[in-house]
């Protein structure tokens, strides 16, 4: 028969144990994200290679029309051997070089939110570093290449400086685009998202008929561009959800983007590329706003992307509630809990 004093020292024992071993059973928490799961942090080489090749990748449209200078206005006579350059400097072609640098910054977020290039060491700077290196290069030897075939005159000393800057400042969208879409949050996502839904409307449309080419015939397939841009920005307000202030602020600010964005760059392509008002600047930017004016207002032109934009999300966002409850549906019910009865003495 076991003394008081021995029973004790057994249950001791015996907690001690129990103790241990739940100390060395490793310890799980549930992500606090869906971002924040899976993959782990990728090296910073492959991040800078992903985002260098995402911008290579970018210049497709312009690179398959053999990269020629694009003929100038203020040439007198047309070089004998157009150079390459890795740009269509021109002010016929202010929308493709928007699309090119843009939609490669759209990718490299897309890839870098997908490697989790926000897990990494600078993961995301990388990222970014490797887009914009490229980019610079063809803004830089494109501006190279065209200052030494235009003549020394102020009206050409500005419109290289202009197609410069605008190249420059797409490249620095480009980044917050990039930034966006690979670290910040979903609702952060969308605006970057966005940017590039819009850019990849042109860039598509110069796949279907190349820069400096005249098609035949209308090409049935240019039709359907219109619709890229809300319908990729309605599937991405779809992806983020609505369930958060934030999320719903973005998902407005991605219909303005879609309504006004087009629109602006309507204006300035009509205006930069109406030869007319070359030599007056005060009357290209009439036109231009003009030109803005009716694309932002005219209702069969805006209310188009704005309702294409608002049915897919709508239909995205009702396709994923039904997803969710089947996936609740199928997820058994925990166990109920029963509590010991008070034992009776």
């Amino acid at each position: 028969m076991s003394t008081p004093k021995r029973r004790a020292h057994t249950a001791k024992g015996s907690a001690g144990a129990a103790e241990n071993a739940a100390a060395s059973t490793p310890q799980t928490t549930a992500p606090s994200s869906p971002d924040a799961v899976t993959a782990p942090p990728q090296s910073r080489w492959l991040l800078f290679g992903v985002g260098a090749v995402a911008a290579v990748v970018a210049l497709v449209p312009w690179l398959l029309t053999g990269a020629r200078l694009p003929i100038q206005n203020f040439w007198s006579e047309i070089p004998s051997a157009l150079p390459v350059v890795l740009l269509p400097f021109s002010q016929y072609a202010v929308s493709l070089i928007f699309a090119l640098l843009m939609v490669g910054s759209a990718a490299a977020g897309i890839a870098g939110r997908a490697l989790r290039a926000r897990s990494a060491r600078a993961g995301t700077t990388t990222l970014v570093a490797g887009v914009v290196v490229i980019q610079l290069l063809a803004v830089v030897q494109t501006a190279l290449v065209l200052s030494t075939l235009l003549p020394d005159t102020d009206e050409a000393i500005i419109y290289l400086a202009g197609l410069t800057a605008g190249a420059v400042v797409t490249v620095l969208l480009g980044v917050l685009a990039t930034v966006l879409i690979a670290r910040a949050p979903r609702g952060g996502a969308v605006i970057g998202l966005t940017a590039g839904a819009i850019a990849f409307g042109s860039w598509v449309a110069a796949l279907i008929v190349p820069f400096g080419s005249v098609p035949t015939d209308y090409p049935f397939l240019l039709t359907l561009v219109q619709w890229i841009a809300p319908v990729l920005t309605g599937v991405a307000i779809a992806w983020a959800g609505v369930g958060t202030p934030g999320r719903i602020v973005a998902a407005v600010g991605a219909l303005l983007l879609v309504w006004v964005a087009p629109a602006a760059m309507t204006g300035i392509a009509n205006a930069l590329g109406t030869r007319v008002y070359a030599t007056a600047p005060g009357e290209m930017l009439d036109f231009g706003l003009t030109v803005f004016g009716l694309a932002l207002l005219t209702p069969e032109l805006a209310l188009r992307p704005i309702l294409a934009t608002v049915i897919t999300a709508a239909l995205g966002l009702l396709l994923r509630g039904v997803i969710a409850r089947r996936r609740a549906a199928q997820t058994p019910a925990p166990a109920p809990t029963v509590s010991p009865s008070p034992s009776e003495d």
